[in-house]
């Protein structure tokens, strides 16, 4: 991801940062998601840390991986005032459509079968 596009995605990403308590977590969410939407087929830690210029596989898989270290609280209350801010509305409602992202292996993070109406057929997501 150019440096420019990488800068877009920390300045988008801020309000939610601020919910990681640790510093390197802070630091390995944007690297993470770059990973996700940027190029290439598989999205799982192993080929995102090789394509990616400044994180290693060890950094990258610690970051996913780290039972017991998520406290998703201060991650939704972001992401209910961001959404707020974004459309709210006294008469505005928001409808939201699971954008499940297709994936080729079944030891992906997450990785099940299901529904993926982009696909409009039950696919690993």
């Amino acid at each position: 991801m150019n440096a420019d596009l990488m800068d877009d995605l920390e300045h988008w990403l801020q309000p939610f940062l601020a919910g990681l308590s640790h510093r390197a977590r802070r630091r390995m969410c944007p690297l993470y998601i770059a990973g996700l939407i940027g190029p290439g087929d598989r999205k799982s830690v192993q080929p995102m840390a090789a394509r990616a210029e400044d994180v290693g596989y060890d950094q990258l898989h610690h970051f996913v991986a780290a039972g017991g270290v998520w406290d998703s609280s201060p991650l939704e209350a972001a992401l209910l005032k961001e959404a707020d801010r974004l459309v709210g509305d006294q008469a505005g409602f928001l409808v939201i459509d699971d954008t499940a992202l297709p994936k080729k292996g079944q030891y992906s993070v997450g990785v099940a079968p299901q529904y993926a109406s982009s696909l409009g057929k039950t696919s690993n997501c």
